[in-house]
């Protein structure tokens, strides 16, 4: 049976980030679903060995105006009650706190990180991530710790940069998952928040980025082969 790793998704970007090629790489289809356009996640099966749910642009706090937000979290609930590895990034980090009880959503006095920042272990957090590493931001809302969870990885601007829950549920702020090419296509988006607060200039971003992306690819997809194995 082939394995399957579901990719939840709130955008129309390529599919050339980092979580496709190590699926691909090691022997698992990669599904991709998008709850936003109306397709339904349902229930996971046998053949689905993990998934991923990614950012996007709504708030998590919004599922009357958004109610496929409401199937996602069921199936945030089904794959932690069947002990399925999930990852949430960004958005998807925010939907894993919220599903878990977890406050969501910007400070009173909105700063954004949308750049390469540094980020660091705790002390609970460095078999998660040995020492700090320049990842790939973009973000204004953050999530409290949940209950039960352990805090994995904070930033200057914001704490709570990672969280696990249980040993098969993980939550990120950052996107160590966005490539070069993919973090070009965010620099000349209109939603670009150059100019607002905490935000890097472009000449910043692209000073840091040749490391930074090297270094943070080296790590996440060494966090990869750990959550979710191989399929060959």
């Amino acid at each position: 049976m082939q394995r399957k790793i579901v990719l939840v998704r709130h955008g129309d970007d390529p599919p050339d980030d980092r979580v496709v090629t190590y699926a691909v790489q090691n022997g698992f289809e990669p599904v991709f679903v998008r709850p936003f356009k109306g397709e339904k996640l349902g229930q996971p099966g046998p053949d689905v060995a993990g998934s991923v749910v990614y950012g996007g642009p709504f708030n998590v706090f919004e599922e009357d105006k958004h109610p496929f937000l409401n199937d996602e979290a069921d199936w945030i609930r089904s794959c932690m009650a069947q002990g399925i590895p999930i990852l949430g990034l960004c958005q998807g980090g925010q939907q894993i706190a919220r599903v878990l009880g977890a406050e969501v959503g910007p400070y009173d006095t909105p700063v954004h990180e949308f750049g390469y920042y540094p980020i660091s272990p705790t002390a609970e957090g460095r078999d998660f991530l040995p020492e700090t590493l320049h990842m790939t931001e973009a973000h204004f809302h953050t999530f409290a710790i949940p209950d039960g969870a352990v805090h994995l990885a904070t930033s200057p601007l914001y704490p709570n940069q990672a969280f696990r829950y249980g040993d098969k549920t993980y939550a990120f702020q950052f996107h160590p998952e966005c490539t070069i090419e993919g973090f070009r296509r965010w620099q000349s988006n209109e939603w670009a928040p150059y100019g607002k607060p905490g935000v890097q200039s472009k000449a910043e971003q692209d000073a840091l980025m040749p490391v930074a992306d090297a270094l943070q690819a080296d790590w996440f997809y060494g966090f990869l082969r750990k959550l979710f194995g191989s399929a060959a």
